[in-house]
Order: C-alpha cells, then sequence, then structure tokens
C-alpha cells in the first residue's frame, strides 16, 4: 500500500497545480473584469463631461451661423482624441483604486492573500489593463491625434473663410470685418447672394454704403472678396458733408484686409505635427520654437508613461502595508496627491526643457521614477515578515 500510495502521488500534485493554476485565472479574470468595466465607465464619463463644456464654443455656429449639424459632428469626433490622451491615464488611475479599494473593504483581498496570492498575481490584472492604456495611448499621441487636430485646424481654417456658407445669414446684419458689415436679403442654393447691402466704415472719415441686386464671394488669392453686380456706391466726406454716388455694374470688396491667402502655407502647430515632425522640425529656423516644439515631442512619448505609473501607485497605497478597518481613505488621498504632483511636476518640467533642451531628460524620469519606488514598496519585504528578536530559550 506504500508503494500504491507513492505512485498516486504524482498525479495527485499535478492535479492541485492545475486546480490552483485555474484558481488563479479565475481570480485575474474576476479582478481584470472589474477594472475594465470601471475604467471604460470613468472614460465615457470624463470624455462627456470635457466634451460638452469644450463643444460650447462650436454651438454658435450652428445656432447663429448656420453649419450643418454634421460638420458639427465631424469637428466633435476631430476634438476626442486631444481628449482622450489626458482622461485615460487618469481613468485608470480612478478604477484601480475604486475597485481595489472595494476588493479591501469587502475583504477578498485579505481572503485571497490567506489562500497564497501574492502581490504579482494580484497586481497581474492591474498590468493587463495598463499595458493597453499605454498602447492605446501611444496610438493616439503618435498617430491619431496629430491626423485629427490638423484636420480639425483645417477645417476651422476653410470655415473661417468661407464667409458665403457660415458667415453670412439671411436677413441678418452680419459683421465681417471691424468696420465691414453685410446684409443679404436671400442666398441661393449655389452660393448667389440677393438683394446686397454693404456697409463700409473701414477707412477714416471715409463710410462708404453699396447696395446691389445680386452677387457672390470668391476666394482669391489676396483673400475672400464679395463681387458685386448692378448697383450703387454711396460715399459721404465727413470733411465737407457731401454725399455722392457711383453706379456700376460690377463691383468687388476685400472683405478682410487682415486676412491671409486662403492658399497660403499655414504653420502648424505642435498638435498638428507627427513625432519625426517635433523631434526634427526642419521647417522651422527660430531655436525657441525648434526647442519648444522638441519638448513637446519627448513629452508625446513619455506622457503614455503615466498610465503604468499611475496604476503602480494607486496599487502601493491600497496593497502595501497592513491592513486597516478602519478603511484607506488617507492613502487614496495621498495617492490622489502624489499623482496631481507628478501631473503638475510634468507640466513645469516640459516648459523648463523648452527654455533649457538639456533638462528633457527629466521628463522621462518624472514618468518612471514614481513606478519604481512604488513598485518597490509592494514587492519588498513588508514589515510584518522581518526577523523577529530571539526569544529567550
Amino acid at each position: 500500500m506504500g508503494t500504491a500510495g507513492r505512485r498516486n502521488h504524482p498525479p495527485m500534485r499535478a492535479w492541485i497545480i492545475l486546480h490552483w493554476h485555474a484558481t488563479m485565472n479565475r481570480i485575474t479574470r474576476y479582478i481584470l473584469r472589474q477594472l475594465a468595466l470601471s475604467t471604460l465607465l470613468v472614460v465615457v464619463t470624463l470624455t462627456a463631461a470635457i466634451w460638452l463644456t469644450q463643444s460650447l464654443r462650436f454651438v454658435d455656429w450652428i445656432v447663429n451661423r448656420g453649419l450643418p449639424l454634421s460638420t458639427f459632428v465631424y469637428i466633435a469626433v476631430l476634438v476626442l482624441p486631444s481628449f482622450l490622451v489626458v482622461i485615460l491615464p487618469i481613468a485608470l488611475f480612478s478604477a484601480v483604486l475604486f475597485t481595489y479599494n472595494k476588493l479591501q473593504t469587502d475583504s477578498e483581498i485579505i481572503v485571497l492573500r490567506s489562500v497564497g496570492v501574492g502581490p504579482l498575481q494580484l497586481m497581474a490584472p492591474a498590468l493587463m489593463v495598463s499595458t493597453v492604456v499605454m498602447l492605446l495611448a501611444y496610438a493616439l499621441n503618435l498617430y491619431l491625434l496629430p491626423l485629427s487636430y490638423r484636420g480639425f485646424k483645417e477645417l476651422q481654417y476653410q470655415i473661417r473663410n468661407n464667409y458665403s456658407a457660415v458667415l453670412l445669414q439671411e436677413g441678418v446684419f452680419t459683421t465681417i470685418d471691424e468696420g465691414l458689415t453685410i446684409f443679404v436679403r436671400e442666398q441661393g442654393s449655389r452660393g448667389e447672394l440677393f438683394g446686397i447691402m454693404v456697409d463700409d466704415s473701414r477707412a477714416a472719415g471715409k463710410p462708404v454704403t453699396m447696395v446691389a441686386e445680386r452677387g457672390a464671394i470668391v476666394n482669391t488669392a489676396e483673400g475672400p472678396r464679395i463681387v458685386m453686380i448692378n448697383g450703387n456706391r454711396q460715399e459721404l466726406s465727413e470733411d465737407t458733408g457731401k454725399l455722392s454716388f457711383l453706379f456700376f455694374d460690377r463691383y468687388t470688396v476685400e472683405l478682410n484686409r487682415s486676412s491671409k491667402a486662403v492658399d497660403a502655407v499655414r504653420f502648424r502647430e505642435s498638435t498638428e505635427r507627427f513625432i519625426g515632425e517635433l523631434l526634427d522640425p526642419d521647417d522651422v529656423d527660430d531655436p525657441r520654437i525648434r526647442a519648444a516644439l522638441r519638448s513637446d515631442g519627448h513629452q508625446r512619448l513619455a506622457s503614455p508613461l503615466y498610465a503604468f505609473t499611475f496604476v503602480i501607485l494607486a496599487l502601493a497605497a491600497l496593497l502595501s502595508g497592513e491592513f486597516s478597518r478602519r478603511g484607506q481613505t488617507w492613502r487614496v488621498m495621498v495617492a490622489v496627491g502624489i499623482v496631481v504632483g507628478i501631473q503638475a511636476l510634468g507640466i513645469g518640467v516640459a516648459n523648463l526643457s523648452s527654455k533649457l533642451p538639456i533638462l528633457t531628460v527629466l521628463i522621462y524620469l518624472n514618468a518612471v521614477l514614481p513606478a519604481g519606488f512604488a513598485f518597490y514598496l509592494l514587492v519588498g519585504p513588508p514589515r510584518s515578515l522581518r526577523r523577529p528578536a530571539a526569544a529567550p530559550a
């Protein structure tokens, strides 16, 4: 019987190992599911709140300027990546705090630790989610953000120069430029204007009023202009008080004298540039602007690392040290304060590196060093496992 028992021992050990791995997989999936749902909920909530506050400036384009609703929705989609880049690490940090604090409050962490689940196994679901979020943040920073923001700026530039489609409204006096007001009785389906009146007081001491039967707005190399057909021009001289009339068959008025040509090359902001255009801005000669663009490039490379760092900080705040029945509110508050400090320090370091490029390495250190310290708190030997003093014989 002893021999039979020894023969059955290896299969029993294998069964125990398989059962242990199956249990660990179920625990990991359980925590992973809660983390994923919490992260998604926080991301959707924060994105909706920020998007609503930021989109109010575009509502005027729909209500007062006749912008189509489809264009408004397209603009809202284009600005989403700029929100998600900031929201994702913060949402993940909040979800980790909420999920693991709930597990602690329900004593699930204590039960898992009592059956031999180590800190690395408890951390595994959060690290999996942080890896996915970090990769998504890199995709946003390196490709989607510059692509979407470039499209947004180009669309905004076109809207501001397409006066006939957006700015002018039927039966409304519209101020196009300082001292220039236009009234249009009706707009045609092809952009024609009917019943035009233009009041131009941009020239000091010589206000001019023009009335025409019809016309159109055209974009030229010098900027947008309104072409009026069959009308008259009335000019009042403030010096003499005389009113002069000029009847014309065709007359052209420059709409915005301060605007540049529509087809001119526009300087691209840092948010519109891909990472190669930031680190090596060959189209910029000013050394200060080049340094600022390079600083933004390094910040874009380092910012996704915050997703991993914030998760490690949240885990260190909740899983390190001894369990307290009074709750862990103070630990949560400390973790939130540290994250806010890291974010503020990151902004300050980015500003400094734009002036002193030698400090660029601080951008990466600010994103990595807190994670290393927090990871040591998690996997280092806890106080309860320190060697006790020798007992008397």
